[in-house]
């Protein structure tokens, strides 16, 4: 059974090439959410091994959606990946503080995406 990733991403074109490249490269299952309370409730609803999350979101940030997702003990042990335009020293720490196990910043090359997730499941 293919691992299943929740692709947390508000740039809905920028999902979509997350997605493609997961699923034809990777041959992972994908889940998507627009912003950070979908990606909350996707990851307690379905579960997924693995959150990749944009950090930058419209109603509150992959930082604090990880903190929402770490504090829940149905999905506390999910790990979660950042992405992010974010080039600073302090949002790398809130990220890592808030559960965060790697912060990739934008842009990223599809290759880094695979096998930073492959790292991790």
């Amino acid at each position: 059974m293919a691992k299943r990733i929740l692709v947390v991403e508000d740039g809905g074109d920028l999902r979509a090439i997350v997605v493609a490249v997961l699923t034809r490269v990777g041959g992972y299952e994908t889940i998507e959410a627009a912003n950070g309370r979908e990606a909350v409730d996707k990851a307690i609803a379905e579960k997924p091994d693995l959150i990749l999350m944009d950090v930058d979101l419209p109603d509150i940030s992959g930082i604090e959606a990880a903190r929402a997702v770490k504090s829940n003990p149905i999905t506390a042990h999910i790990p979660i990946i950042a992405q992010t335009g974010w080039n600073s020293h302090r949002w790398r720490a809130a990220a890592l503080a808030a559960g965060i196990v790697a912060y990739l910043q934008k842009p990223i090359s599809m290759e880094l995406i695979i096998s930073t997730v492959e790292k991790f499941l």
